[in-house]
Protein backbone atom coordinates (compact mmCIF):
# COMPACT_ATOMS: atom_id res chain seq x y z
CA UNK A 1 0.00 0.00 0.00
CA UNK A 2 1.51 3.55 -0.84
CA UNK A 3 2.30 5.64 1.68
CA UNK A 4 0.88 9.18 2.36
CA UNK A 5 4.05 11.17 0.62
CA UNK A 6 3.66 8.82 -2.48
CA UNK A 7 -0.26 9.12 -2.59
CA UNK A 8 0.01 12.86 -2.43
CA UNK A 9 3.17 12.99 -5.27
CA UNK A 10 0.64 10.61 -7.25
CA UNK A 11 -2.56 13.04 -6.63
CA UNK A 12 -0.45 16.42 -7.68
CA UNK A 13 1.02 14.63 -11.37
CA UNK A 14 -2.98 14.00 -11.44
CA UNK A 15 -4.14 17.58 -10.61
CA UNK A 16 -1.12 19.04 -12.69
CA UNK A 17 -2.40 16.91 -15.83
CA UNK A 18 -6.42 18.12 -15.17
CA UNK A 19 -4.86 21.58 -14.35
CA UNK A 20 -5.76 21.95 -11.05
CA UNK A 21 -3.06 23.87 -9.76
CA UNK A 22 -4.39 24.97 -6.24
CA UNK A 23 -4.97 21.22 -5.71
CA UNK A 24 -1.76 20.17 -7.12
CA UNK A 25 0.10 22.73 -4.56
CA UNK A 26 -1.77 21.38 -1.71
CA UNK A 27 -0.45 18.39 -2.51
CA UNK A 28 2.89 19.27 -2.86
CA UNK A 29 2.71 21.21 0.14
CA UNK A 30 2.33 18.44 2.32
CA UNK A 31 4.91 16.37 0.44
CA UNK A 32 7.22 19.58 1.79
CA UNK A 33 6.00 19.61 4.91
CA UNK A 34 6.93 15.48 5.89
CA UNK A 35 10.65 16.64 6.35
CA UNK A 36 12.67 14.74 4.20
CA UNK A 37 14.32 15.87 1.51
CA UNK A 38 12.75 16.17 -1.88
CA UNK A 39 13.95 14.19 -5.23
CA UNK A 40 14.49 16.32 -8.20
CA UNK A 41 11.15 15.27 -9.83
CA UNK A 42 9.36 16.46 -6.13
CA UNK A 43 10.79 19.70 -6.19
CA UNK A 44 10.16 20.45 -9.76
CA UNK A 45 6.54 19.06 -9.13
CA UNK A 46 6.39 21.85 -6.11
CA UNK A 47 7.58 24.74 -8.40
CA UNK A 48 5.26 24.01 -11.17
CA UNK A 49 2.22 23.87 -9.18
CA UNK A 50 2.87 27.12 -7.36
CA UNK A 51 4.15 28.95 -10.42
CA UNK A 52 0.78 27.83 -11.68
CA UNK A 53 -1.35 28.86 -8.66
CA UNK A 54 0.37 32.40 -8.55
CA UNK A 55 0.67 32.80 -12.31
CA UNK A 56 -3.13 33.06 -12.81
CA UNK A 57 -4.22 35.42 -10.29
CA UNK A 58 -0.67 37.73 -11.27
CA UNK A 59 -2.18 37.50 -15.08
CA UNK A 60 -5.75 38.64 -13.36
CA UNK A 61 -5.02 41.44 -10.75
CA UNK A 62 -2.63 42.93 -14.00
CA UNK A 63 -6.05 42.99 -16.07
CA UNK A 64 -8.15 44.30 -12.88
CA UNK A 65 -5.99 47.15 -12.50
CA UNK A 66 -5.81 47.99 -16.02
CA UNK A 67 -9.45 48.03 -15.63
CA UNK A 68 -9.63 50.64 -13.05
CA UNK A 69 -6.83 52.65 -15.09
CA UNK A 70 -9.05 53.06 -18.04
CA UNK A 71 -12.25 53.57 -15.91
CA UNK A 72 -10.48 56.37 -13.72
CA UNK A 73 -9.33 57.93 -17.19
CA UNK A 74 -12.77 57.82 -18.27
CA UNK A 75 -14.52 59.64 -15.24
CA UNK A 76 -15.62 56.41 -14.39
CA UNK A 77 -15.59 56.83 -10.60
CA UNK A 78 -17.93 53.85 -9.45
CA UNK A 79 -16.95 51.51 -11.75
CA UNK A 80 -13.47 52.04 -10.97
CA UNK A 81 -13.71 51.69 -7.02
CA UNK A 82 -16.02 48.06 -8.75
CA UNK A 83 -12.37 46.88 -10.37
CA UNK A 84 -10.19 48.39 -7.23
CA UNK A 85 -12.99 45.79 -4.63
CA UNK A 86 -12.23 42.99 -6.60
CA UNK A 87 -8.72 43.39 -7.36
CA UNK A 88 -8.48 43.40 -3.36
CA UNK A 89 -10.00 39.84 -3.64
CA UNK A 90 -7.24 38.89 -6.14
CA UNK A 91 -4.83 40.24 -4.07
CA UNK A 92 -5.86 38.51 -0.87
CA UNK A 93 -5.42 35.10 -3.00
CA UNK A 94 -2.24 36.55 -4.27
CA UNK A 95 -1.18 36.78 -0.40
CA UNK A 96 -2.06 33.59 0.37
CA UNK A 97 -0.42 31.48 -2.17
CA UNK A 98 2.90 33.79 -1.04
CA UNK A 99 2.83 33.14 2.53
CA UNK A 100 2.15 29.54 2.22
CA UNK A 101 4.79 28.78 -0.24
CA UNK A 102 7.31 31.11 1.70
CA UNK A 103 6.64 29.82 5.12
CA UNK A 104 6.93 26.31 3.80
CA UNK A 105 10.91 27.61 1.86
CA UNK A 106 11.90 29.26 5.47
CA UNK A 107 11.13 26.31 7.71
CA UNK A 108 11.27 23.07 6.16
CA UNK A 109 13.15 22.98 2.69
CA UNK A 110 16.24 25.56 2.70
CA UNK A 111 17.50 24.83 6.26
CA UNK A 112 17.57 21.16 4.82
CA UNK A 113 19.66 22.18 1.94
CA UNK A 114 22.94 24.65 3.22
CA UNK A 115 24.97 24.53 -0.18
CA UNK A 116 24.87 23.62 -4.50
CA UNK A 117 21.64 22.69 -6.38
CA UNK A 118 18.52 22.15 -4.33
CA UNK A 119 19.96 25.84 -2.44
CA UNK A 120 20.46 27.64 -4.99
CA UNK A 121 16.63 26.31 -6.33
CA UNK A 122 15.03 26.75 -3.17
CA UNK A 123 16.56 30.38 -2.26
CA UNK A 124 15.89 31.26 -5.69
CA UNK A 125 12.32 29.99 -5.01
CA UNK A 126 12.04 32.42 -2.14
CA UNK A 127 13.22 35.52 -3.99
CA UNK A 128 10.69 35.14 -6.48
CA UNK A 129 7.92 34.71 -4.54
CA UNK A 130 9.01 37.87 -2.58
CA UNK A 131 9.03 39.25 -5.92
CA UNK A 132 5.57 38.42 -6.80
CA UNK A 133 4.38 40.23 -3.31
CA UNK A 134 6.28 43.64 -4.53
CA UNK A 135 4.64 43.61 -7.72
CA UNK A 136 0.83 43.72 -5.98
CA UNK A 137 1.60 45.69 -2.76
CA UNK A 138 2.39 49.36 -1.93
CA UNK A 139 4.47 51.24 0.68
CA UNK A 140 6.18 49.50 3.81
CA UNK A 141 4.85 46.11 2.53
CA UNK A 142 6.17 46.38 -0.70
CA UNK A 143 9.46 47.76 0.60
CA UNK A 144 10.24 45.10 2.67
CA UNK A 145 9.03 42.11 0.01
CA UNK A 146 11.72 44.37 -2.56
CA UNK A 147 14.23 43.79 -0.21
CA UNK A 148 13.35 40.11 1.15
CA UNK A 149 13.42 39.52 -3.13
CA UNK A 150 16.74 41.20 -3.22
CA UNK A 151 18.81 39.49 -0.15
CA UNK A 152 17.03 36.08 -1.40
CA UNK A 153 18.56 36.64 -4.83
CA UNK A 154 21.96 38.09 -4.00
CA UNK A 155 21.97 34.71 -1.10
CA UNK A 156 21.24 32.70 -4.39
CA UNK A 157 23.32 34.02 -6.82
CA UNK A 158 26.67 33.97 -4.33
CA UNK A 159 26.08 29.99 -4.11
CA UNK A 160 25.29 29.72 -7.61
CA UNK A 161 28.27 31.27 -8.22
CA UNK A 162 30.03 28.77 -5.71
CA UNK A 163 28.44 25.68 -6.88
CA UNK A 164 26.81 25.74 -10.20
CA UNK A 165 28.58 25.78 -13.53
CA UNK A 166 27.63 29.31 -15.42
CA UNK A 167 25.37 27.08 -18.53
CA UNK A 168 23.49 25.13 -15.89
CA UNK A 169 19.58 25.92 -16.35
CA UNK A 170 19.28 26.83 -12.75
CA UNK A 171 22.14 29.20 -12.69
CA UNK A 172 20.79 30.57 -15.74
CA UNK A 173 17.00 30.95 -14.70
CA UNK A 174 18.33 32.79 -11.41
CA UNK A 175 19.93 35.41 -13.22
CA UNK A 176 16.65 35.94 -15.91
CA UNK A 177 14.51 35.96 -12.93
CA UNK A 178 17.21 38.68 -10.66
CA UNK A 179 17.48 40.78 -13.89
CA UNK A 180 13.83 40.56 -13.86
CA UNK A 181 13.56 42.19 -10.61
CA UNK A 182 16.42 44.96 -10.92
CA UNK A 183 14.55 46.19 -14.04
CA UNK A 184 10.79 46.20 -13.40
CA UNK A 185 10.77 46.61 -9.00
CA UNK A 186 14.06 48.28 -8.52
CA UNK A 187 13.96 50.66 -11.85
CA UNK A 188 17.62 49.49 -11.96
CA UNK A 189 17.67 49.34 -16.26
CA UNK A 190 21.70 49.63 -16.41
CA UNK A 191 22.13 46.82 -13.74
CA UNK A 192 19.60 44.45 -15.10
CA UNK A 193 20.84 44.99 -18.38
CA UNK A 194 24.64 44.04 -17.22
CA UNK A 195 23.43 41.03 -15.03
CA UNK A 196 21.69 39.73 -18.17
CA UNK A 197 24.14 39.89 -20.25
CA UNK A 198 27.09 38.42 -18.49
CA UNK A 199 24.96 36.09 -17.73
CA UNK A 200 24.30 35.37 -21.58
CA UNK A 201 27.92 35.58 -23.07
CA UNK A 202 29.14 33.57 -20.20
CA UNK A 203 27.30 31.13 -21.24
CA UNK A 204 27.84 31.67 -24.83
CA UNK A 205 31.48 30.84 -24.09
CA UNK A 206 30.85 27.54 -22.13
CA UNK A 207 28.00 25.87 -24.90
CA UNK A 208 29.97 23.53 -26.05
CA UNK A 209 30.59 22.28 -22.74
CA UNK A 210 26.63 21.89 -22.04
CA UNK A 211 25.12 18.18 -20.97
CA UNK A 212 22.70 17.04 -23.64
CA UNK A 213 20.38 16.86 -20.72
CA UNK A 214 20.65 20.18 -19.77
CA UNK A 215 21.11 21.39 -23.27
CA UNK A 216 17.58 22.23 -24.09
CA UNK A 217 16.52 24.37 -20.77
CA UNK A 218 19.57 25.95 -20.85
CA UNK A 219 19.16 26.99 -24.15
CA UNK A 220 15.93 28.27 -23.79
CA UNK A 221 16.71 30.21 -20.74
CA UNK A 222 19.66 32.08 -22.67
CA UNK A 223 17.09 33.05 -25.42
CA UNK A 224 14.68 34.77 -22.56
CA UNK A 225 17.56 36.32 -21.49
CA UNK A 226 18.47 37.43 -25.16
CA UNK A 227 14.81 38.81 -26.03
CA UNK A 228 14.97 41.01 -22.26
CA UNK A 229 17.83 42.55 -23.39
CA UNK A 230 16.69 43.15 -26.65
CA UNK A 231 13.60 44.84 -25.32
CA UNK A 232 15.68 46.63 -22.68
CA UNK A 233 17.81 48.46 -24.99
CA UNK A 234 15.24 49.29 -27.43
CA UNK A 235 12.07 51.42 -27.14
CA UNK A 236 9.35 48.91 -26.74
CA UNK A 237 7.31 48.52 -23.44
CA UNK A 238 8.24 46.39 -20.32
CA UNK A 239 6.82 42.88 -21.36
CA UNK A 240 9.95 40.94 -19.82
CA UNK A 241 10.15 37.05 -19.89
CA UNK A 242 11.06 35.67 -16.59
CA UNK A 243 10.82 31.90 -15.66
Amino acid sequence: MADARSKNVYFAKLAEQAERYDEMADHMEEVGKSGEDLTVEERNLLSVAYKNAVGSRRAAWRIITSVEEKEKGKGNDENASFAKEYCGKVEKELQKICDTILELLDKKLIPKTPSGESNVFYVKMKADYCRYIAEFTSGDTKQQAAQDAKTAYGDATKVAEKDLVVTHPIRLGLALNYSVFMYEVLNQPDEACKMARTAFEDAIAELDNVGEESYKDSTLIMQLLRDNLTLWTSDQGPEESAQ
